[in-house]
């Protein structure tokens, strides 16, 4: 097994783009690390320099002990899966996963104990005989996972994998995966733009924005005190709130207002806020920090229902404060609602977050 490293790395297409931007990230061996951002961060680039399968434009990619910028692949002992699975149609499940092995003249007893391994770890043992259009999207993708496990490489590497598959398979081939990692604890690089996969996947999770990377930690660090603005709206499903709102200050109570709203923050955010009074900030509240019914004292305001979401183990509300903008909730499903209602909507205490609005920087709790 093998850390990585990156330094510095940068990928320009010709003069006109500017996809990566002095990355630096250190993935420990046996680390799982999921990179997530929006189409066009960069994090397919990445990955593919880390493989091998992109020029490097400057910088230097470790893997173990060696400088792989210029080694080709098959030299950086990785296997990667990619989103099309990249299967072989003509050969059956077994001979795609003995490909590998065979090319590296590797002996035919080794081979079938590698794959009697992967295949009941991933369940395949029925579908050794099968072509690949002979399997559903599922199994084929367990056969892209074998293919990598037979080889025993140092790095795993996950180009968006789940992307073609249906929301239910996407589930359980979260799952897989993760049974995966447990079991065989490879280092592992996973690119996905869902960030649900990243938070339930990555032992850490990198957010990468335009080319650069915005922020490493761990799920609970990223979703609790992000970067900055975009970390905070891209992490979290449904996204966070925002609410431009100015602070008022008087010596004694710090309130943030808005047209039709006014919360009253409290003592553990007057420090922060004291230096904006009279400015605006930018406000964000999570939905499933907000509730229906008065709240705390200064943490309610009042809302009109605009729509109505029925999930079935909770209700998604957007609605209108005041003149402004649309707010979510998350509230039981079985509450009573409909669009056109008002509603009193609390914010649970410590839970607001506040942002510079040139910036985007966290205005951080004293």
């Amino acid at each position: 097994m093998a850390a990585i490293s990156l330094s510095k790395l940068n990928k320009h297409y010709g003069s006109l783009f500017h996809a990566v931007k002095d990355v630096d990230l250190e993935i420990a061996d046996k680390e799982f690390v999921a990179l997530v951002g929006p189409s066009g961060c960069g994090k397919s680039t990445t990955l593919r320099m880390i493989a091998g399968l992109e020029d490097i434009t400057s910088g230097d990619i470790r893997i173990g002990d060696r400088i792989v910028n210029h080694l080709p692949p098959r030299d950086r002992d990785i296997a990667m899966v990619f989103q099309n699975y990249a299967l072989y149609q003509h050969m059956s499940v077994y001979d795609n996963l003995a490909f590998g092995l065979r090319n590296k003249k590797t002996p035919e007893a080794e081979i079938k104990a590698a794959i009697d391994r992967a295949a009941g770890m991933l369940g395949l043992h029925e579908l050794l005989a099968r072509k690949p259009k002979q399997l559903s999207g599922g199994q084929q993708q367990r056969v892209a996972l074998g293919r990598c496990i037979v080889r025993n490489p140092e790095v795993f590497l996950f180009d968006e994998p789940l992307s073609n598959l249906d929301a239910k398979l996407r589930a359980q081939m979260r799952i897989e995966i993760k049974r995966l990692h447990a079991a065989i604890p490879t280092t592992s690089v996973f690119v996905t733009h869902d960030q649900v996969e990243a938070m339930t996947l990555g032992d850490r999770v990198v957010i990468m924005r335009d080319g650069r990377v915005q922020q490493v930690g761990s799920p609970l660090q990223v979703y609790g005190k992000p970067a900055n603005k975009f970390v905070a709206g891209f992490i979290g499903a449904p996204a966070m709130n925002f609410v431009t709102v100015t602070v008022r200050s008087d010596g004694g109570a710090t309130a943030v207002e808005a047209a039709g709203l006014k919360l009253t923050v409290g003592e553990a955010y007057a420090g922060a806020l004291g230096a904006y009074n009279g400015k605006p900030v930018i406000m964000g509240a999570r939905p499933e920090h907000l509730a229906l019914g008065e709240g705390a004292a200064g943490l309610s305001f009042d809302a009109h229902v605009e729509v109505v979401e029925q999930l079935g183990s909770e209700i998604l509300l957007e609605t209108k404060v005041g003149s402004h903008g649309i707010t979510v909730a998350r509230v039981p499903a079985e509450t009573v609602i409909a669009s056109g209602d008002q509603v009193r909507v609390s914010v649970q205490p410590g839970r607001l977050h506040f942002f510079d609005p040139e910036t985007e920087l966290p205005i951080t709790a004293s």
